[in-house]
């Protein structure tokens, strides 16, 4: 037998005691058991917690003890799987029927032959392992609408999550880069890749027990069973995270975190979602979380950058031919300036879109534009800076106000000498205002993006 006939034979056996098939690390522990890997092997290879994964294997074992009638382990499966297979074959060759349990296995001959549907090898076709999709919500997610060029942050992206098999990513950006639009794009890629999807768009009011009671709520449905807050049998949300293969989006994760405070300080009614957070990092299960927003959790970014179970992508701008290509959606004609015009909107395909719109309605071009280093920024442009502004520190208001005097880098010693701030409450404000994507650094020197400067020299 190989290695694809003992998995196939061993999810029939799964699914005909526990009316469940194999899941992502149930299979992982069978496949390192073919190869003769030790459990601290796959643990590494699947990135989990190799005392969680001793756990799923000893329930494994019980399992297919009870339906193969003899003692199985990690040590004899192979043996044991060999003799099932070789105890049957007379029976299959003769058309019989054996039962196993609830689980019957039916000779070739039995299949009718002018049946197309019930030739083995159609349900060879079917029973080819994927993970079985029990439930998808993407109710909250938006439509994909118009998207322009990602693909490398695409393969990265999935590189994590497939691959890699990352717990949580954040994904952060200046306002109006992209992140939702690329996660919709990667949500639609990848969603077959897992048990549960679901998308969930926090706003304000999104307290944490409402949003666990949600996900229990999505999973009771997965499982088709009442789980109401009264139901004795109802699980902890880490219970159903350990159990399926999911895929989790939270978008908007900034409502999370004060206005006014250094980026990444939550509500004083959401300080839960910091133990959520902490669980998901912590304890072993299969599942990824995805953070969509302008701030990420501040336990995010104290995490290790080597560490593959906790990833973050802060999105940049547009390159030049995507950028074009936002402008020529707007009946904008391609010239010389179209390249410093969308250098200087830093590919931001909101802020492009916006001034797209304005150059049409007042009938200019982009030379007329690039004189003077003309930034335009248009009201609804406006509003949107206006709203991640709002959110910063009066110190971070502070300091990209001391930004935006300057047209050049500066650096810490510069920034210390003109704003009369203290070196750890300056720090601190770079820092969040790093987070944030709303400064940029090159190497020891600070600036602020050109539309940002020019929305603070109008305030």
């Amino acid at each position: 037998m190989n290695l694809k006939e003992v998995l196939k034979m061993a999810d029939e056996i799964v699914f005909a005691k526990t009316g469940e098939h194999l899941d992502t690390l149930q299979e992982a522990i069978l496949r390192g058991t073919m190869q003769g890997d030790k459990y601290t092997k796959i643990a590494e290879e699947i990135h989990c917690n190799e005392s969680y994964l001793r756990q799923v294997g000893s329930q494994l074992w019980q399992i297919l003890s009870e339906e193969l009638g003899e003692d199985v382990n990690k040590t004899n499966f192979r043996s044991a799987i060999k003799r099932f297979q070789v105890s049957n074959s007379s029976n299959f060759a003769q058309g019989d029927v054996v039962a196993i349990g609830n689980f019957n296995i039916c000779g070739e001959a039995r299949y009718p032959p002018d049946i197309p549907n019930s030739h083995p090898q159609n349900q060879e076709t079917s029973n080819t392992k994927q993970p079985q999709t029990l439930h998808q919500d993407l109710s909250e997610m938006p439509e994909l609408g118009d998207f322009y060029d990602r693909t490398p942050e695409l393969d990265t992206l999935t590189t994590w999550i497939l691959q890699q098999r990352s717990r949580m990513i954040a994904l952060t950006g200046i306002s109006g880069i992209g992140k939702t639009s690329l996660a919709v794009q990667l949500v639609q890629q990848i969603k077959d890749e897992f048990e549960c999807v679901i998308w969930c768009s926090i706003d304000a009011s999104y307290t944490p027990d409402e949003f666990e009671h949600k996900l229990i709520q999505f999973f009771s449905h997965s499982e088709k069973q009442d789980l109401s807050p009264t139901n004795p049998k109802r699980l902890p949300l880490i219970k159903y995270l350990q159990k399926y293969r999911c895929l989790i989006v939270l978008d908007d994760i900034h409502n999370l975190f004060c206005s006014g405070e250094f980026a990444g300080k939550y509500k004083p009614q959401y300080e839960e979602y910091r133990s959520l957070f902490k669980q998901i990092e912590k304890l072993s299960h299969p599942c990824c979380f995805l953070l969509i927003g302008w701030e990420q959790p501040r336990e995010m970014t104290q995490v290790k950058s080597q560490n593959t179970l906790i990833r973050t992508l802060q999105l940049k701008g547009l390159g030049i031919a995507a950028g074009r290509e936002i402008l020529r959606d707007y009946g904008l004609e391609e010239s010389d300036n179209s390249e410093a015009l969308i250098h200087r909107y830093q590919g931001n395909p909101l802020w492009l879109k916006s001034l797209a719109n304005l150059i049409q309605e007042l009938g200019i071009g982009a030379t007329e534009l690039l004189l003077d280093d003309t930034i335009l920024l248009p009201e609804d442009l406006k509003d949107v800076l206006q709203n991640q502004y709002d959110r910063t520190s009066e110190l971070e208001k502070q300091v990209m106000s001391l930004l935006a005097k300057e047209n050049q880098p500066v650096n810490l010693a510069k920034l210390l000498e003109k704003g009369q701030i203290s070196s750890s409450y300056l720090l601190n404000a770079l820092q969040s205002l790093s987070r944030r994507c709303l400064i940029e650094k090159q190497e020891s020197l600070y600036t602020l993006p050109p539309v940002l400067r020019q929305y603070i020299k109008e305030l």
